[in-house]
């Protein structure tokens, strides 16, 4: 799921031309703003993820209206002196952080994918991709919390400028659902690393029983209500 968010706007094949971190009207933001433009991991687009600027890593958030510190019509707290004066310093860390462990954490999850096939052979196994699944897990965690909050904000400046502005429900939901995937294959292999108690020999050491188990043998009774033993009545007639 990680692989459809970092190859959006790429192509404009499904699911990746829907996915999208954040969409916002940017109409009349400097000379060269788009209507919309939707941001997403590699590039800024228009509608539909067509029109993409340039791929860069990390690029500017900025990028959507142009390098110029006095694009008109920008609300004030995305504006600054990063990215050639487009984006704040607050906007331009948060999207860089979030931007790396995306990466970071993807790098580990293949690690992780790949030492699972050693749980299928030993603990010993399962210990290692258990560990490497932990380390993924915490990049992960930090990198869909920043990107979480870099745009939910600027949704939320967007919105009391009066434009327009929405999240991309593709691109969160596969950042989420993508750590909900690790989180519990994290726990499973974690399990896994623990010793198994030999239930087997538990059961070797109980009598087995023959027949259904709500069918209960009764011994047999003689005619004054004593239990027959066949050993008792022949001494008796001895």
């Amino acid at each position: 799921m990680l692989w459809f968010v970092i190859l959006s706007g790429i192509t404009r094949t499904s699911p990746l031309r829907q996915t999208y971190f954040l969409r916002a009207d940017t109409s009349n933001m400097g000379g060269g703003a788009r209507a919309i433009s939707q941001w997403t991991y590699f590039a800024v687009c228009g509608d539909g993820n067509t029109d993409c600027g340039p791929a860069r890593p990390a690029l500017p958030l900025g990028d959507a209206w142009g390098a110029t510190r006095d694009a008109e019509g920008v609300p004030a707290e995305l504006m600054g002196g990063h990215g050639d004066g487009t984006t704040s310093t607050y906007y331009w860390y948060m999207w860089r952080f979030g931007w790396v462990f995306y990466l970071i954490a993807l790098v580990f999850e293949v690690l992780a994918f790949g030492a699972g096939f050693l749980a299928c052979c030993s603990r010993l196994g399962a210990a290692l991709a258990g560990l490497v699944s932990v380390v993924a897990l915490v990049f992960l965690s930090v990198a869909v919390s920043l990107m979480t909050a870099t745009f939910v904000q600027m949704r939320n400046v967007f919105a009391r400028e009066g434009r327009e502005a929405s999240i991309g429900t593709y691109a969160f939901g596969f950042s989420w659902g993508a750590w909900a995937a690790l989180f519990i294959s994290t726990v499973i292999l974690c399990l896994a690393t623990r010793k198994r108690k030999d239930g087997a020999a538990a059961m070797t050491a109980r009598p087995s029983r023959v027949g259904w188990p709500w069918i209960r043998r009764r011994k047999s009774t003689t005619a004054n209500g004593n239990p027959y033993d066949g050993r008792r009545v022949k001494e008796e007639y001895a």
